[in-house]
């Protein structure tokens, strides 16, 4: 984290700062396109947009990555300790995890509800028994607690021009748009670890099952009816990205070039998707560096257009309430 982020936000209190420091850390190594976006924003909500970052890679981390031999229970222990430490910090008591610090602190400053991280974390609990679903309805009640919320805790930092409910729903689609993206560019990789994130009926619709997408992983060898439901499924994340579209027009002015950013990025993904044939099952596509490079200049050029037109107010310094009377 620089100085002169934490200087504009308002937080001074020397371990507070190194507790934000550890979110902008985990973005920077960990999300290139969503770090390149926060990179737009004004300078005094970026420490805010870290911290969230932060505390949702730590709980990713533990699912995903906790060492190649930790056990489920293991896993589900660690997902339980960092649910009690965050709920010790949100009643303002003291926690020894410096992303948790960092988002209890932000949660207050912006009065983000309280169950959207809750149910962030339920969703992340469930990753370690759920490895399929069978409808898109179900999916999607999945990912209310992974991909909606994530776009609801950020609302309040980025500001909106009318009330912060009209922006909500067009914020939570965003989040679906993103994570369903994930999905299909980590089909390869989710396999791996025993989870299919593509909806079980949509598959089944092109003749594919669980077997058929184990099958190419295993072998490298590619299949018609695979290349077709992951067309569908990347029609289908479009949709979500047509619905969150005109959401970005609700943020505030001097927010909306770093998610417009985002969304530009994040949609280029699919394309790159389709260009390399729909081979996520064997590798991921990226987006190339320069039209990476072409899109954030476009977008820091829109940044500062913005600026100069809309005064910044002052960053929140203090929670409107103590935090210890928010944690239903």
């Amino acid at each position: 984290m620089t100085a002169r982020e934490l200087d504009a936000a308002g937080i001074t209190d020397p371990s507070l700062r190194t507790a934000y420091t550890a979110g902008r850390r985990l973005n920077a190594r960990h999300g290139r396109t969503y770090f390149l976006a926060t990179r737009l924003l004004p300078v005094e909500r970026r420490a805010a947009v870290h911290a969230l970052y932060g505390f949702a890679r730590y709980a990713d981390d533990i699912v995903d990555d906790l060492g190649t031999t930790a056990s489920t229970a293991e896993r589900r222990a660690a997902l339980d300790a960092l649910e009690q430490q965050w709920l010790r910090a949100v009643r303002g008591e003291e926690t020894g995890v410096p992303v948790v610090r960092a988002a209890a602190d932000t949660r207050a400053r912006y009065g983000i509800d309280p169950r959207h991280f809750t149910d962030f974390l339920a969703s992340m609990r469930s990753d370690l028994s759920v490895g399929e679903y069978p409808t898109y309805d179900a999916l999607r009640a999945y990912m209310h607690g992974s991909a909606a919320v994530i776009g609801l805790q950020m609302t309040p930092v980025l500001g909106t021009v009318g009330p912060r409910a009209e922006a909500e729903p067009y914020a939570a689609a965003l989040g679906v748009a993103f994570q369903l993206t994930n999905f299909l560019r980590d089909v390869g990789e989710d396999l791996d670890r025993g989870r299919v994130y593509l909806p079980l009926d949509l598959l089944a619709a092109h003749g594919v099952d669980r077997g058929l997408l184990g099958w190419s992983r295993r072998t490298g060898r590619r299949d018609e009816r695979i290349t077709s439901a992951l067309r569908a499924a990347a029609a289908l994340t479009r949709e979500v990205y047509r619905t969150a579209e005109p959401g970005i027009a609700r943020l505030d002015p001097r927010s909306a070039p770093c998610v417009r950013t985002a969304f530009v990025l994040y949609r280029d993904i699919l394309q790159a998707i389709e260009r390399d044939g729909y081979a996520v099952v064997h590798r991921r596509s990226v987006v190339g560096r320069r039209r990476r490079a072409a899109v954030a200049l476009r977008g820091l050029a829109e940044a500062r257009a913005a600026r100069r037109r809309t005064r910044a107010p002052h960053p929140p310094h203090t929670p409107a309430r103590h935090p210890a009377q928010d944690t239903r």
